[in-house]
């Protein structure tokens, strides 16, 4: 047995292929933002590398802690090129956090309420509730608990988005933190990869 000294610690590929060739690897999970995509376009080599993945019989998970739900991310994916077809499916913060909202059978979130201030994405486009029984409301006095998928916009109760800055967001948080509401963040992103 070789020791820990003597075993390199990371071994330097070239790139995938390698791995994708030696058949070691089954099941491959990869993120999405800044690694097969940059929001607009794949990275060069990205569609055709998948490809190669697929043909030679490995089963592809895309994860990502987009705040998006599973299906807006394969259909994003599709949209840029690459074939739904090599992917077994996606797994994303925002499927979580609309599952797990659904569901109800976590303690935290039983308790959570149905009366929510909803922070969402503006020009990306809002964040659908559909299916969760909630409310959105505007009045931090009204809600339970603050549901956070974006930082562009807080949601309306009509499921629109009203834009704000990150700055007026703030404050609607601090009056949250005021009634120590409790907060859901379906994205934990510090940074977002936008072209």
């Amino acid at each position: 047995m070789a020791s820990a000294a003597s075993a390199p610690a990371f071994e330097r590929l070239p790139g995938i292929r390698t791995l994708a060739e030696s058949g070691r690897f089954k099941a491959w999970f990869l993120d999405q933002f800044g690694v097969l995509h940059d929001g607009k376009r794949p990275y060069p080599g990205a569609v055709l590398a998948l490809e190669k993945l697929a043909e030679k019989g490995a089963k592809m998970v895309i994860i990502s802690n987009s705040s998006r739900r599973s299906s807006v991310t394969m259909e994003k994916l599709k949209s840029l090129g690459f074939d739904p077809s090599c992917f077994l499916g996606a797994i994303t913060s925002g499927e979580l956090t609309h599952q797990y909202l659904q569901k109800r059978d976590d303690p935290w979130f039983a308790a959570l309420g149905r009366k929510c201030i909803h922070l969402t994405w503006g020009k990306r486009g809002a964040i659908s509730l559909e299916g969760l029984d909630l409310q959105v409301v505007s009045n931090v006095e009204e809600a339970e608990f603050i549901l956070a998928h974006g930082t562009e916009a807080l949601g309306l109760p009509s499921g629109d988005p009203l834009p704000k800055s990150v700055e007026e967001l703030e404050q609607v948080l601090i009056l949250c933190l005021e009634r120590r509401l409790p907060m859901v963040v379906a994205n934990p992103d510090y940074v977002t990869v936008e072209a």
